[in-house]
């Protein structure tokens, strides 16, 4: 291995070490008692090493952020041919779901996530913005790569429908009820809505 190769290793295990202890001390006191200090601490880096890998103490928590719009991409830009950005988005989030991946996955153990969350303004703000953020991207990719009259109204469109199934579901999670109980109205619910969408956006 060279020795970029080296440096490359090395910055992807601190960048990852500093967000499993964010994460952690998030999980542990909520996201606004933890300071960036803490986690430098916790971590073992300086506060400038923090801000390095992660210009916001919120980039920290939503650190798969980069992940979302990677997989957004690979799944648009390298569908098979013949095959719609809807429907390529619709197959990349039924494997999300069967994998229970964080990115559109429902798991048991994703609520204490959700919890906090929901109890910092500033995180729903983000979250928020990552929402906006990744329909900009779709956008774009849909402009790029589909012969959409109105890419912008589609990518709008699809993020709404998806945001929406997973917010009902989520909130059950969230009152109680089971994963393994969800999974397949989860599902169920995914096709109705990208079926739905396929009938508004055809053209």
């Amino acid at each position: 291995m060279d020795s970029s190769s080296r440096r490359e290793r090395k910055k992807a295990e601190t960048r990852q070490r500093i967000s499993d202890v964010g994460t952690m001390l998030f999980m542990e006191r909520g996201f606004d008692d933890v300071t960036i200090g803490d986690i430098a601490e916790a971590a073992d880096v300086s506060k400038v090493t923090v801000f390095n890998h992660f210009p916001r103490k919120e980039d920290i928590f939503f650190d798969r952020e980069p992940e979302a719009a990677d997989l957004l991409s690979t799944t648009v830009r390298e569908r098979p041919h013949g095959t719609s950005v809807l429907a390529a988005v619709h197959a990349m989030l039924l494997r999300q779901i069967a994998q229970g991946h964080p990115l559109g996955g429902m798991e048991d153990r994703f609520t204490t996530f959700w919890r906090v969350i929901l109890a910092s303004p500033v995180l729903r703000a983000r979250a928020r913005e990552a929402g906006e953020e990744l329909e900009g991207l779709l956008t774009t990719l849909i402009a790029e790569s589909d012969d959409d009259p109105d890419p912008r109204l589609s990518a709008a469109l699809i993020v709404a429908g998806f945001r929406a199934v997973f917010q009902q579901i989520a909130t059950r999670l969230l009152a109680g009820e089971r994963a393994d109980d969800l999974r397949e109205e989860y599902v169920a619910r995914v096709n109705h809505t990208f079926e739905a969408l396929d009938r508004a956006l055809r053209r």
